[in-house]
């Protein structure tokens, strides 16, 4: 079973590892607004369902619990040489990887504690496990510094006094600390910006709603929801001056895959001539994928969109899904990819692989 405890809001830290018990605590982000509960996951079984269930989400913190999942995974290994405990890290990788098929972090995660553990070949089985918290603990930390790194950047794009809108969550809780496209605000509000944040709900998971909105109002920043259908007059008002949003993967060309939704705000955003920046850390951009047509979208349930967030059914029983969790912007609608490294223009096949 898994144990609950209540935590303090006023330090929102949403991956963490409890060494000393070998287990990984979440955030449980399904939760939330209404509960604000950690979860101890102890196996890995749990840290599977954790990411497929969106219990932990947000593409670097799904990141972080791999990492650490990883870890765990070879801790308690009774493995006695290299090879064997090599056969049991690929297991444990592969059954993880199977989680989410979207988000590129997830892979990129795995695939670089996989390259630490070739790298500590010659060394006792002790020590490669040491070496694979270590790595683990460094991804974390540095999501913490590339998001805010990311804030930076991004904060050169706004002034003070603009209404924002927003797409998903992109926030504190998706990462390490500050999150993606919310840094600049939360960077912003240290400084003295005044911005007036709009959270699109986010259909049918309600994460504008229950996280966004959330996350925002307990910082003290101007935050307003709205439906997802409402982000067309609020552009025509005037009321909309950017659009941040973050993302899953980000393909060569500069075509991104982000929360379903987010490619019909880059097509509103465009008519009304209003910038869209995507918020993207490098782990995020996938050079092997060349467009976004590449890109595997993911497929959820249909109870997500006719009963999940309601006591009744609200559509016809036995009526017929589609419920994909992402879609993909065209690039010709991004303005610009803000990332650790610096901010990308279009060509995006060019500046893209110019930061790395």
């Amino acid at each position: 079973m898994l144990e609950n405890r209540q935590f303090d809001n006023s330090d929102i830290q949403s991956v963490m590892l409890d060494d000393e018990n070998s287990t990984l605590i979440i955030l449980d982000q399904t939760l939330l607004p209404n509960e604000k509960i950690f979860l101890r996951l102890t196996n890995q079984n749990q840290i599977w369902e954790a990411i497929y269930s969106l219990r932990v989400r947000g593409a670097p913190a799904i990141g972080i619990a791999a990492a650490y999942g990883a870890y765990l995974g070879i801790k308690e290994s009774k493995a006695e040489s290299y090879e064997q405990l090599y056969e049991d890290l690929k297991k444990v990788k592969e059954y993880l990887a199977s989680s989410r098929p979207t988000a590129v972090n997830l892979f990129w995660a795995l695939d670089r504690m996989e390259t630490r553990f070739k790298a500590e070949e010659g060394k006792t089985v002790d020590e490669i496990k040491n070496a694979l918290k270590d790595e683990a603990d460094t991804i974390r930390i540095e999501d913490e510094m590339v998001c805010k790194s990311i804030g930076e950047n991004a904060l050169s794009l706004l002034e003070s006094g603009m209404g924002i809108l927003t797409h998903c969550n992109a926030g504190a809780i998706a990462t390490a600390k500050y999150g993606t496209a919310l840094a600049p605000i939360y960077l912003g509000k240290e400084r003295g910006y005044e911005f007036k944040v709009y959270a699109d709900e986010t259909r049918p998971l309600l994460q504008g709603a229950r996280l966004t909105a959330w996350e925002l109002n307990e910082a003290g920043i101007d935050v307003t929801l709205i439906c997802d259908n409402m982000a067309s007059i609020v552009m025509k008002e005037g009321r909309i001056q950017a659009v941040l949003v973050g993302c899953d993967r980000v393909a060569a060309n500069g075509d991104t895959a982000n929360k379903i939704g987010t490619s019909g705000v880059a097509i509103l955003a465009k008519h009304y001539r209003i910038p869209f920046y995507v918020c993207a850390p490098l782990s995020t951009i996938d050079l092997k994928c060349s467009t976004g047509e590449d890109i595997h979208i993911e497929l959820r349930s249909n109870e997500e969109v006719t009963s999940k967030w309601y006591e009744k059914p609200m559509a016809p029983e036995g009526v017929e899904v589609y419920n994909p969790c992402f879609d993909v912007t065209d690039n010709i609608l991004i303005t610009a990819i803000v990332t650790e490294k610096g901010i990308a223009y279009p060509p995006y096949t060019k500046s893209l692989a110019e930061l790395f």
